[in-house]
């Protein structure tokens, strides 16, 4: 059987070998259990560095410009990109 494993990573441009700023992993396989704020370091430098480790990219967030007045705005990271590893689990 295939698993998806996902790795979100919020870079700080829209640049894949920009700094990433943020993270999250979700394991499909089982084999692990991954929460917010369970590393100190991102398990990736950059998004490039992820897809030259064999992560596929699959989404990545739309470059829309900020609001007139919302330059600055820190609420939300706008740099997100979804990568996928697919794994054989046993059945």
């Amino acid at each position: 059987m295939r698993r998806q494993t996902v790795l979100v990573l919020y870079l700080t441009n829209s640049a894949l070998d920009s700094p990433v700023v943020g993270w999250s992993r979700y394991d499909g396989t089982g084999q692990t259990r991954h929460m917010a704020g369970d590393s100190e370091e991102p398990p990736y430098r950059t998004g490039l560095d992820a897809l030259k480790d064999g992560w596929r990219l699959f989404q990545a967030s739309q470059l829309l410009p900020h609001q007139r007045g919302a330059e600055f705005d820190v609420s939300y990271l706008k740099y997100e990109f979804w990568f996928e590893q697919l794994s054989e689990v046993a059945a």
